[in-house]
C-alpha cells in the first residue's frame, strides 16, 4: 500500500487535535446509536413475529434473499471502503468519482438481482416471492443515493453521520410495525424496508457537503474494481450459501422450517453489534495509520477484546435463555426453533473471535483473503448441511454452521499470523470465553436442579444472575483494558502506546494525531 502523497494532509484529520481521543469518543456516539438500533430491531422483530405466522416468516425468509442480493452485494462491491481509504487533494472531485462508481455498481447489480428473484421463484416453487422480491430492487438506487453519508464517516464526524443514518432504520421500523399490526403479513417487511431507505436517501442528499455529480475516470474505476472484486466474490459466496440453504431447506424442512431459521438469524445477528460499533468507528483512523503494522496489530487485538465483552455473553445468553424467550414471548408455534437457536448462540459467539480482521486488511488495501475465507466457509456449510438436514431436520442447519465456524476459526488463525504481529487465535479465544464460562456454570447448575420447566420469575432471576456474574467476571479478568478504555474520556490516553515510528512503519498514531 502506497503511503500518502507528500504535501497532502489527509482532510479526515483536520480539526482533530487528538485522533485517539476523537476516535474513542466516536465509540460512544456509535454505541448509543447502535444500542438504539439494536433495541428497535429487536422490538420490531419480536412485534412483527407476534403478528406473522411461521409460513409468512418463511416467505419473508425466501424474499430476504433478494434483500441480500440488492443491498448486500452493492455494499460489498460498493465504493464506500475504498473512498474512506483515499487521500486525494481535491476531496469534492474524489467524492464525485466515488459516487459515480457507486451508481455504476448499483446499476450493474440490478439485473443480477432481478434474475435471482425469477430463478428463486422457479427453483423454490413459490411464485409468491416475485412481487415482493422485485419491489425490494427499489433499494438499489436508494442505498446508492445515501453515499453522501460516507463523507461524514471519512471525516470521522460520527455524530452527524449517525444522526442522518438513523432515519432509515427507525423510519422503516415504524412502517413495518404498523403494517404488521394492520395485517400486511410479509409485505410489512418489504414496504417498511423500501420506505425507510428512500427517506434516508432524501435526507442524505439534502445534507451532502459536496455537490452530487457524475465524474467518470477510467483509472479511478479500475482502482475501485480491483479493491472491490474480492469483496464481491465474498458477497456472492455468502449469498450463494443462503440461497442454497433456503432452496434445499424448503424441500427438506419445509417453509415453516425456513421461517424458524430466519427468526433465529434475526436474533443471533445482534451478537456482532459491539464489533460493528468498534470496527466502523476505527476504520477511518486505521486507514490513516495503515502502514504501521505493530500499532495496527495492537489496535486490532484490543478492539476485538472490547467487542467480545458483549458478543460472547450475548451469544451464550441466547443458548442459555433462548427457550425462555420463545416460550414466554413468541409462543408454542416457535418452539421447534429452540434447538437451532441454542446451537447458533454458541456458533455466533465463537464467530466474533478475531471477527474484525478483514477491516484491518482492507485498510491496507488487501482484500483477497476475505474472498478466500468466504468461498471456503460457504462450501463447507452447504456441503455439510444437506446430509445433516436429511438426518436431523432443522437442527442439522445448526450442526452445519458449527462445522463451518470451526473451519473459519482456523482460517482466521492463519490470517492473524500472516497479517498481524504476535497474535494467537487460541489465546484470543480462551481470554474471550473465560468470563462467560464463569457466569454460565451456575446457571447450568440451577437449570439442572430445577428441571425442564421454568417459570417466568425464575427465568428472569437466572437472567439477572447471569448478567451480574458476567459483569463481575469481566471486570475482574479485564480490569487493565477496561481502565485504559475508560481513561480515553478523562485524560489523554489510547489503546495504543505512543511509541516512536520506525522508518519502515511510517508515522505512529501519536504523530498522526497531531497532523
Amino acid at each position: 500500500m502506497a503511503a500518502e502523497p507528500q504535501g497532502i494532509v489527509d482532510d479526515r484529520r483536520r480539526g482533530i487535535v487528538d485522533l485517539r481521543r476523537h476516535t474513542a469518543r466516536g465509540v460512544i456516539v456509535n454505541s448509543l446509536f447502535q444500542a438504539g438500533l439494536v433495541g428497535v430491531s429487536a422490538l420490531r422483530g419480536l412485534i412483527v413475529a407476534a403478528f406473522l405466522t411461521r409460513a409468512d416468516y418463511g416467505v419473508w425468509g425466501l424474499v430476504s434473499v433478494t434483500l441480500w442480493t440488492a443491498v448486500g452485494l452493492k455494499a460489498v462491491f460498493g465504493a464506500n471502503d475504498r473512498y474512506i481509504q483515499q487521500a486525494d487533494e481535491d476531496q469534492e472531485q474524489a467524492f464525485q468519482r466515488a459516487f459515480t462508481v457507486e451508481l455504476s455498481f448499483a446499476a450493474a447489480i440490478a439485473p443480477v438481482a432481478a434474475g435471482v428473484v425469477m430463478a428463486y421463484a422457479v427453483l423454490s416453487g413459490h411464485s409468491v416471492v416475485i412481487a415482493p422480491g422485485l419491489t425490494l430492487l427499489l433499494l438499489l438506487p436508494s442505498t446508492a443515493l445515501q453515499f453522501p453519508l460516507a463523507i461524514f464517516y471519512r471525516r470521522m464526524d460520527y455524530r452527524r453521520q449517525r444522526l442522518l443514518s438513523a432515519i432509515e432504520p427507525f423510519g422503516g421500523a415504524i412502517v413495518m410495525i404498523v403494517l404488521a399490526i394492520l395485517g400486511a403479513g410479509y409485505w410489512s417487511f418489504v414496504i417498511g424496508a423500501v420506505a425507510g431507505s428512500w427517506v434516508g436517501a432524501l435526507v442524505a442528499i439534502y445534507a451532502s457537503p459536496f455537490r452530487l455529480a457524475i465524474r467518470y475516470d477510467r483509472g479511478t474505476m479500475r482502482q475501485y474494481v480491483q479493491f472491490s472484486t474480492p469483496l464481491l466474490i465474498s458477497g456472492l459466496a455468502a449469498l450463494a450459501m443462503f440461497q442454497a440453504l433456503t432452496l434445499i431447506g424448503v424441500g427438506i424442512i419445509g417453509l415453516a422450517g425456513i421461517g424458524a431459521f430466519t427468526l433465529v438469524g434475526n436474533l443471533v445477528q445482534f451478537t456482532s453489534q459491539a464489533d460493528a460499533i468498534l470496527t466502523e468507528t476505527l476504520y477511518p483512523a486505521v486507514c490513516a495509520v495503515r502502514d504501521r503494522v505493530t500499532v495496527v496489530s495492537e489496535l486490532f487485538v484490543k478492539s476485538n477484546r472490547l467487542s467480545l465483552m458483549w458478543a460472547v455473553p450475548f451469544g451464550i445468553g441466547l443458548t442459555l435463555f433462548g427457550s425462555d424467550l420463545i416460550h414466554f414471548w413468541l409462543g408454542r408455534q416457535w418452539l421447534p426453533a429452540v434447538p437451532l437457536l441454542e446451537i447458533m448462540g454458541i456458533v455466533t459467539a465463537v464467530e466474533q473471535v478475531g471477527y474484525n480482521w478483514a477491516a484491518f486488511t482492507k485498510a491496507r488495501g488487501i482484500t483477497w483473503p476475505v474472498a478466500v475465507t468466504a468461498v471456503i466457509l460457504s462450501a463447507v456449510v452447504v456441503g455439510s448441511s444437506v446430509p445433516l438436514m436429511h438426518k436431523f431436520g432443522l437442527i442439522g442447519l445448526g450442526y452445519a454452521f458449527a462445522i463451518g465456524e470451526a473451519v473459519a476459526l482456523a482460517l482466521r488463525g492463519i490470517w492473524l499470523i500472516y497479517f498481524f504481529n504476535r497474535v494467537s487465535i487460541v489465546s484470543h479465544l480462551l481470554r474471550a470465553f473465560a468470563p462467560t464460562i464463569i457466569a454460565a456454570l451456575p446457571i447450568l447448575a440451577l437449570r439442572a436442579a430445577s428441571g425442564m420447566e421454568t417459570s417466568l420469575p425464575a427465568a428472569l432471576g437466572m437472567l439477572s444472575l447471569y448478567v451480574v456474574l458476567t459483569i463481575v467476571a469481566t471486570v475482574a479478568l479485564e480490569r487493565p483494558l477496561l481502565q485504559e478504555a475508560i481513561g480515553y474520556f478523562h485524560r489523554r490516553g489510547s489503546l495504543l502506546p505512543p511509541t516512536p515510528a520506525s522508518p519502515a512503519e511510517g508515522p505512529s498514531l501519536a504523530s498522526a494525531a497531531g497532523k
